[in-house]
């Protein structure tokens, strides 16, 4: 029976498509909310700590209070490199894309510290939680300072110890709170294309890293990853939020997309937006930092108002990067490092139950013909 022209599009880009059943993130029926292992996201971000959900992810349960600081310390502990990652690292161009670092790393990673047996992945999986904001920051200060830097803080968190590395000084409470928000909100994700990608490698009985070196690699695409960096051009290329209103005005009439906005599962608000804008407004602290945000809800009011399409969490961390000093270059690096989470959880529940993925398709080329001899031609 041929596919009626509504189902084919029902299934474009796997879209309404059911590709798997998972137990630990759903953004429910009504496209509304978003959980982790059954906790809203509003509450983990209010008080949790992203080590503690990163635990619940992994382990499959929020840790106790003394399970808490003892995984924290083992994380700790994990952050250094081996020589020859480091060394291979420094090898590795300034003009590199950043994203390419991490898929390059994670790959080298599994060279020197393979995976023997599966009983390791939970151990592979903290492991790369804790080593892969080394790798970045190891590439990207080498290159800055043109030496080789320290990789240890003392900062227990992740938050904390990235923020530290990146601009040498501990954090201000309000920044590593901030920071640590968004680990949090960009831990998981359901069934997203990067995700769904470690799975399939998972599904082949492949090894850790090569599940996540797949997930690194499709995360680098601009259709889903990049949506912040870009967000941030667009909200820095106007002066105030009057100019703000009619450029994004002329771009709608040229029907120009805009990023950082919308959502293919969510249909009324992304619910992690909602938790991050507080945040971002709590450190537009200075008359530049106010001038852009200030810009951005207008694009927000615009945007709504015009063609009722909301912000995703991408426009405003955008604006909370940027207030936290990170480079524009690391910012899709960092969804890594917080997704990472999420895609260990994945490949240890696909690895729990596994079935190679395959889907079908449906063949639209040439009916079957005849082959003809290269001379009659």
């Amino acid at each position: 029976m041929s596919m009626t022209t509504a189902d084919k599009h029902k299934t474009a880009g796997l879209a309404g498509v059911v590709a798997g059943q998972t137990a630990i993130s759903t953004v429910g029926k009504e496209g509304v909310g978003l959980t982790y292992r059954g906790y809203a996201i509003e509450d983990l971000a209010r008080e949790a700590s992203f080590e503690e959900v990163a635990h619940l992810l992994i382990h499959e349960d929020l840790p106790t209070q003394h399970q808490a600081g003892e995984y924290q310390c083992r994380l700790m502990g994990l952050r250094d490199l081996p020589d020859a990652l480091r060394e291979m690292l420094g090898w590795i161009p300034a003009s590199a894309h950043a994203m390419d670092v991490l898929r390059t790393g994670c790959s080298a990673l599994g060279c020197l510290e393979p995976e023997h047996r599966q009983a390791d992945q939970e151990k592979i999986a903290d492991r790369l939680l804790a080593a892969l904001p080394s790798m970045l920051l190891d590439w990207h200060l080498t290159h800055e300072r043109e030496a080789r830097v320290n990789l240890r803080t003392t900062q227990p968190s992740l938050a904390g110890h990235f923020l530290q590395l990146l601009h040498g000084k501990p954090p201000a409470d309000r920044e590593r709170q901030a920071m640590n928000v968004s680990l949090i909100l960009y831990a998981e994700h359901e069934f997203n294309a990067s995700t769904f990608a470690a799975r399939i490698a998972a599904s082949t009985l492949s090894d850790f890293y090569s599940a996540v070196t797949a997930a690194i690699g499709t995360l680098r695409g601009r259709l889903h990853g990049g949506a912040n960096e870009a967000a941030l051009d667009l909200i820095r290329c106007f002066a105030d939020p009057d100019e703000a209103e009619a450029g994004i005005r002329e771009a709608l009439d040229w029907k120009v997309k805009i990023m950082g906005f919308g959502h293919r599962v969510y249909r009324e608000f992304d619910p992690r937006s909602r938790v991050l804008e507080p945040w971002v407004e709590s450190l537009a602290d200075t008359p530049e930092r106010r001038r852009l945000y200030e810009i951005a809800r207008r694009i927000v009011d615009v945007m709504w108002r015009e063609k009722e399409i909301f912000p995703n969490v991408d426009f405003y961390s955008a604006l909370l990067y940027h207030f936290l000093g990170i480079p524009q270059a690391l910012f899709t690096p960092l969804f890594v490092l917080a997704r990472i989470s999420g895609w260990s959880a994945h490949i240890l529940e696909q690895r729990g139950d596994n079935r190679l993925i395959r889907p079908d398709a449906e063949y639209i080329g040439p009916e079957p013909r005849p082959y003809v001899r290269l001379e009659d031609r």
